[in-house]
């Protein structure tokens, strides 16, 4: 999706700080960043409306005790886009991207339950006579990602600032590992809009209001519930999206992985099952600096033996959002 929108200092203060706490009032935000309500509500509309940034309210899987696989596609010639529109309008995958010469989908599938994931997995996609090869990966351990954001567009406030509008951290606990009827309601609104006013989720759930926003507020403080801000990298300065596909020794692979981790240029990193047992994404300013990364600084990273690099030709789908394809921007 091309962005025409560029950002000043006051819109990206925005993004950290809807980052920081995506339900955060605007009131709050414009006190810390100094600014009028008003001003950072129809910034974020604003850029909300371009396409630029949304807040997503999202269910951590672990602390649910769920699997979320990485799922890769290889299609025949002129499949690939249709198959990957498809499964972006699935409620159970996220970040559905057309890589390597648009001839390959990947894709992360978070199914509710396991008969969910194999009835995709077993009987839908293999049925699909524009698919010609399937794998599939189980994500062991995230070292950055989820609640985790991608540290480029975290630059903008001071640490005061930001500390201000930390919200509480979640009880280190597993969590609870059932959810109820209007629970899943409930998280269905979020994932459409991370900001939707406690009216707006009392009427999709027919819960009272205060009902509405004590759930909300435990589903947070036991780490079930997260808030995403699904991000354009564009204006950022990114023009280069790629996925990295290792196979790193067992016995480094969480230094390796944590590695990864602190470096600005990875918004994901994680374990997975399979050949290739680390996949990390990786956001550049262009081809000549994704080249820098790989031989600077994957390069010195012992343990790795094997490298793939998968470019990503378009995101279809990021955490929650579906975007237009590129002739519709």
């Amino acid at each position: 999706m091309v962005t025409l929108l560029s950002l000043d200092q006051l819109d990206r203060q925005i993004i950290h700080a809807l980052i920081i706490d995506g339900r955060a009032p605007f009131s709050r935000i414009a006190a810390v960043i100094g600014a009028s309500e008003q001003t950072v509500a129809r910034r974020y509309r604003r850029m909300r409306s371009a396409g630029v940034v949304r807040v997503v309210g999202l269910p951590d899987s672990q602390r649910l005790g769920q699997s979320d696989w990485v799922v890769r596609l290889q299609c025949v010639p002129d499949a690939a886009a249709g198959v990957a529109e498809a499964l972006a309008r699935r409620g159970d995958t996220s970040w559905v991207s057309l890589t390597s010469g648009g001839t390959e989908v990947g894709c992360v599938v978070k199914p509710a339950d396991p008969r969910s994931r194999h009835d995709l997995l077993l009987r839908q996609l293999p049925a699909s006579r524009r698919i010609v090869a399937i794998s599939a990966q189980s994500l062991l351990h995230v070292f950055r990602g989820g609640a985790s954001h991608w540290p480029g567009a975290t630059q903008a406030l001071t640490p005061g600032q930001a500390s201000v509008l930390a919200a509480p951290a979640p009880d280190a606990g597993p969590g609870s590992r059932g959810l109820g009827p209007g629970d899943r309601v409930l998280l269905a609104e979020l994932a459409r809009d991370g900001r939707a006013s406690y009216a707006e989720l009392a009427q999709a759930t027919h819960w009272h209001e205060s009902t509405v926003r004590r759930r909300v507020e435990e589903l947070r403080a036991a780490g079930i519930l997260y808030l995403d801000v699904d991000v354009d990298e564009a204006p950022f300065g990114i023009g280069i999206h790629a996925y990295l596909h290792m196979s790193v020794t067992p016995a480094r692979l969480a230094p390796v992985g944590r590695a990864l981790a602190q470096h600005p240029e990875v918004p994901f990193a994680a374990a997975t099952t399979g050949a290739s047992n680390l996949m990390a994404s990786v956001l550049c300013r262009d081809d000549h600096a994704l080249y820098r990364y790989l031989t600077e600084r994957i390069a010195r990273l012992e343990g790795v033996n094997a490298l793939e690099v998968a470019p990503v030709i378009r995101t279809v789908k990021r955490a929650a959002t579906v975007l237009p394809p590129a002739s519709a921007a």
